[in-house]
């Protein structure tokens, strides 16, 4: 018996669209917003939002309160009403380059997350869903990635690229795309035996079209928690960089670079090395707690 193909059509659709809602549950964030650990991440990245936000609003009255203002006769002054927490060996308030490294660092974790993630969706659901000798060969291209320690290939390709910021989001962005090739490809080998995805593929829908519509919607919870979870890794890999002198440069207060130009006065003034470093704990923790609490949200199997 011949089905009509305006039914199968519906039929299909119907199955993409159950598929669709069961990967974007509506109560997600209000699941989250019960989790106490991503709430308490979600809490530190917000006072980080505001810093990025009102922090140079705040501090751009006067010339000292610019992140590349020196002045050497106020060089290592102790925390005061004028300075809050002191300034550093060239005389630039401490607070100020905090605040702006906020925005740089977290500008660096996003925007290297997101081209690893622009790499790695597509290569993902094309690996998964060909599979055969596509799926081969992205997969040992991952391999040969895989073969290097993150950080030394994240260290190569700035001394091959030269520092900068830009050259330090493609470099921590390139370290991390291989993980998101796997935990698509993982999804998208379940997703495309699912009853919709063959519903379209007997209408003769186009391939990227399935893989657009259905096998990547349906596969991106493994992947938006290792984006998260990725992103304190990216602050780390790049505060290396930074702290090494081969990522972002000075001026530039990101917190790396501020650790790496203070590590001569660790001892004669440990504040210099204090504050960056918590401030980089701090970013850590937080993306880590609300990663936690995405995986819990999001994975079916650790619901009762």
């Amino acid at each position: 018996m011949s089905i009509p193909a305006s039914g199968t059509s519906e039929a299909a659709a119907r199955l993409g669209g159950a598929g669709a809602v069961e990967a974007r549950r509506p109560g997600t964030f209000r699941s989250l917003l019960s989790h106490r650990s991503a709430v308490a991440g979600l809490a530190i990245l917000a006072l980080y939002l505001v810093a990025t936000v009102l922090g140079p609003l705040v501090t751009h009255d006067n010339a000292s309160n610019n992140f590349e203002y020196q002045n050497l006769h106020d060089a290592f002054l102790p925390p005061s009403s004028a300075h809050l927490l002191g300034t550093d060996q060239l005389g630039r308030d401490e607070l100020v380059r905090l605040f702006y490294g906020t925005r740089y660092t977290l500008m660096i974790a996003v925007a290297a997350v997101a081209v690893g993630l622009s790499i790695g969706v597509p290569l993902g659901a094309i690996s998964g869903y060909f599979g055969g000798w596509i799926d081969i060969l992205i997969q040992r291209f991952v391999d040969v990635v895989l073969a290097f320690p993150g950080f030394l290939l994240a260290l190569s390709l700035v001394a091959v690229l030269g520092p900068g910021l830009r050259n330090v989001i493609i470099s921590v962005g390139i370290t991390s795309f291989p993980s998101f090739i796997r935990l698509l490809r993982a999804s998208a080998l379940s997703v495309r035996e699912l009853p919709y995805v063959e519903a379209a593929r007997a209408l003769a829908v186009p391939a990227p079209v399935i893989m657009l519509r259905h096998v990547i919607p349906n596969s991106l919870a493994p992947v938006i928690v290792q984006a998260t979870l990725w992103l304190g890794q990216a602050i780390i890999v790049a505060a290396g960089l930074g702290f090494l002198g081969v990522g972002v440069q000075q001026p530039t207060p990101e917190w790396g670079g501020m650790l790496g130009a203070s590590r001569d006065y660790i001892f004669s003034d440990s504040a210099l090395i204090t504050f960056p470093g918590l401030c980089i704990f701090g970013a850590v923790l937080a993306f880590n707690l609300v990663g936690d609490g995405l995986r819990d949200v999001l994975d079916p199997r650790l619901k009762t």
